[in-house]
């Protein structure tokens, strides 16, 4: 960046005497230096008349948006409001067009300048920073003295999770295609968003798992689900004895007091969301990595999902990719998917079951904007991952 004030000074030898003497120091024309170069006051100029371009196409898109995002919100509503009165679901209860995107001038990078305005220059905001597994571990240490007892292997993990999932009446199809759509078909217990490939990656979101857990899931599954836990490890210390039976009975009186502070709030998923990101919601969230614990949340999540098609009279057995819509969109927009006339999934487009950040983090729902074609894709995907060797052996793992 360049530097304000900056000074030069001659240096004069006096050979009579040998004595160096400063001259007085004198300002630097940098523009001197560089021949043809605009004036500072020009560049300024230029840089402003990009700027207010910029702002102007900016406001354009970001009020259309809001428009669009708000007309999907609405729409939502009275679809909502009309399943619960049993009513039937049109076409037009969807918005049918796509989003708009920002097609105008990119933001104007700031002017080289060696004068004063410099001072001037309001830095780029920083990238939001979002936390990954040693934030959850630090937290979980700070807040609850918890550290999560980590699988000896993967496959130690993945037995855990199969055998809960078949015990819930998941299928061996849902729990393997699944994973394969949610961590590429070699994932790991601690696969992060943006992290399943590689460590040097950049973490997109807190999810985490063979499901992909979200913190905030992680937080609403204790509010609601947390005596269930307690009594299945409860059941699991019972049949043990010295060290294991201290340690787990240890682990469970941890897991009352998380219990505990999720419920300090309504059970309301906003609610959640904001006890999810502070320390000691990152905290909770790392509980996803122990291997008694894990694998009971993971489940939970899809039992949920199906348990909810149920109760709206959706009786028919989930295909693994409809279940996969429950998992990605909640519940309520992924039956709304599953539920949908074949003919109405090739018009609508996706953004209606998202919030429009969440659309925007999400390429596979932007690439694939209609309905039909998310399915299509999630089941492509799904295929092309269950021949990797994570995905052969969670399929070993869920035989019986």
């Amino acid at each position: 960046m360049p530097r304000r004030g900056l000074l030069i000074a001659a240096v004069l030898a006096l050979p009579a005497c040998g004595i160096a003497t400063v001259a007085p120091a004198q300002p630097l024309d940098k523009t001197a230096d560089r021949p043809g170069a605009a004036a500072p006051s020009a560049l300024t100029a230029e840089y402003q008349r990009q700027l207010a371009a910029y702002r102007q196409a900016r406001q354009k898109f970001d009020d259309e948006a809001a428009a669009y995002w708000g007309a999907v919100a609405q729409r939502r509503r009275l679809r909502n409001a009309k399943r619960r009165e049993h009513e039937e679901i049109v076409l037009h209860d969807y918005v049918l067009t796509q989003p708009p995107l920002y097609a105008g001038p990119p933001p104007p990078s700031y002017p080289p300048r060696a004068d004063e305005e410099a001072a001037r220059e309001t830095p780029a905001p920083p990238r939001k920073y979002v936390p990954v597994v040693a934030d959850f571990l630090k937290s979980a240490q700070d807040h609850f003295g918890f550290a999560p007892q980590r699988p000896r292997s993967e496959v130690e993990f993945k037995r855990a999770y199969a055998r809960l999932a078949l015990d819930a009446s998941l299928t061996k199809e849902q729990i393997v295609r699944i994973y394969v759509f949610e961590t590429g078909g070699n994932g790991t217990y601690d696969a992060q968003a943006g992290l399943e490939y590689s460590r040097r990656g950049r973490a997109v979101s807190p999810a985490l798992g063979y499901n992909q857990l979200l913190n905030t899931n992680s937080v609403e599954l204790l509010a609601e689900r947390g005596d269930e836990f307690i009594v299945v490890l409860k059941t699991r210390a019972a049949a043990l004895d010295g060290e294991a039976k201290e340690a787990l009975e240890h682990k469970i009186d941890i897991l009352r007091r998380m219990i505990t502070f999720c419920r300090t709030v309504p059970d309301d998923w906003s609610a959640h969301d904001a006890l999810a990101n502070t320390p000691q919601g990152l905290g909770v969230h790392a509980i996803l990595l122990d291997v008694d614990i894990g694998p009971l949340l993971q489940v939970q999540k899809l039992v949920d999902s199906v348990a909810f098609a149920r109760r709206q009279g959706h009786k028919a057995p989930l295909s693994a990719a409809e279940l996969q819509m429950m998992n990605l969109t909640g519940d309520g927009n992924g039956l709304d998917i599953v539920t949908m006339p074949a003919a109405m999934r090739e018009r609508v487009p996706t953004a209606n079951f998202f919030l429009q950040a969440g659309y925007e983090r999400n390429p596979v729902a932007m690439r694939n904007n209609v309905v039909a074609k998310l399915l299509a894709t999630t089941d492509a995907a799904m295929d092309r991952g269950m021949k990797l060797p994570g995905a052969r052996e969670l399929a070993a793992a869920a035989t019986r």
